[in-house]
């Protein structure tokens, strides 16, 4: 049996996220993988055994490389308040820039199975830092840098208006006729106006 080359695999799980999450492409075969790859079918059912188990492993990748510049962006201790706030939204900007598709996929799974929802909410809930964020939410309302209101509100509004242009942006850009540079140049100028909206 041959021995499996890591770049290899790499370059595979790059071309599969390429087509599922930049260009929408949930259903692509695995012929189209090995295609978009410049690899033989065989080479991709090697590494990966089947395309779901490709799919899931990109997913996973994906997640946990957004989890991780979050927490290193937005981490540190003792950063300002709207610094933080900053690097939560460039990061997430980013992501939805690379990856258009994934929240759509994401809110898609979620709806079809309630069970996914646990599974996408995971790393959350075994952490303390979604806590940690609401209360720092809550001491920056008591500072009045922020309008008061149950912290989870502000956090729905900043996750809301974040994901919803990105979630929507098939049926926005063909509405209001925008290419994709034009849709994605709309989504960098909202970083300006989350902070005037969220933020005193």
């Amino acid at each position: 049996m041959a021995v499996k080359d890591s770049i290899t695999e790499r370059h595979i799980k790059e071309a599969a996220k390429k087509l599922f999450f930049k260009e929408g492409r949930f259903k692509a075969t695995t012929q189209e993988i090995a295609d978009a790859a410049g690899v033989n079918r065989t080479l991709v059912n090697y590494y990966f055994r089947s395309r779901d188990v490709l799919f899931d492993q990109v997913l996973s990748d994906a997640k946990n490389a957004m989890t991780d510049r979050l927490k290193s962006s937005a981490g540190e201790e003792n950063i300002p308040f709207r610094l933080r706030i900053e690097r939560f939204i460039d990061v997430m900007l980013e992501h939805s820039s690379a990856y258009p598709y994934m929240d759509i996929y994401l809110v898609s799974r979620m709806n079809d199975d309630i069970n996914q929802q646990n599974d996408v909410l995971a790393d959350i809930k075994k952490t303390d830092d979604l806590k940690a964020f609401l209360k720092l939410i809550e001491t920056e309302m008591n500072k009045g840098t922020i309008e008061k209101m149950p912290p989870v509100q502000f956090l729905l509004n900043l996750l809301s208006l974040l994901t919803y242009p990105v979630i929507v942006q098939p049926l926005f850009k063909k509405i209001l006729q925008f290419s994709d540079r034009q849709y994605q140049q709309m989504l960098k100028e909202r970083r300006a106006i989350i902070l005037k909206t969220l933020l005193k």
